[in-house]
């Protein structure tokens, strides 16, 4: 009667391991769900900078926080990686699930995103719209002079085509 003891400890020593591994899994997901969050925030502070530039025309600026967005969303692809694979390669790994204040904190951000995303992506359009007009405004100006004709003055005027 004395062995189902021992066998009853060795089986509570693998739980117990995988409890810890659990636990220690959902502390690195939750740091990364934190490192996601904050690579949002910042992701939207680029959204910002870049319309911003925009409307100043400058285009360092915009050169600059394009390049910085597309830092961001690199990261957060592979922090999404890195926070989905292991949970589809190990089903008991989504029992360590994500702190819940942090989940909020994401979807609320992640709504913040995506409006701003909109605005972004309308004033580019508008952008490129008024860029391509000025272009075709530009490439159609002849660039010639027109006297009037007859005895009067002659009037100078200058000639482009819309």
């Amino acid at each position: 009667m004395s062995e189902p003891a021992p066998r009853q400890a060795a089986d509570e020593v693998p739980v117990q391991r995988v409890r810890r591994m659990i636990s220690a899994g959902a502390q690195v997901r939750n740091r990364k769900a934190a490192e996601y969050l904050q690579l949002l925030k910042s992701l939207a502070a680029e959204l910002e900078k870049a319309m911003q530039a925009i409307a100043l025309n400058a285009l360092p600026d915009l050169e600059e926080s394009v390049a910085s967005q597309q830092v961001l969303s690199a990261r957060l692809t592979e922090l999404v990686n890195e926070i989905c694979v292991p949970l589809q390669a190990d089903p008991s790994a989504s029992q360590a699930r994500l702190d819940e204040s942090v989940m909020l904190q994401i979807r609320a951000e992640s709504d913040t995103l995506q409006k701003l995303n909109q605005r972004y992506a309308a004033l580019l359009q508008h952008s490129s719209r008024s860029v391509a007009l000025m272009t075709a405004l530009f490439s159609s100006v002849n660039g010639q002079l027109k006297e009037a004709s007859g005895p009067r003055l002659k009037y100078q005027t200058w000639s482009c085509q819309m």
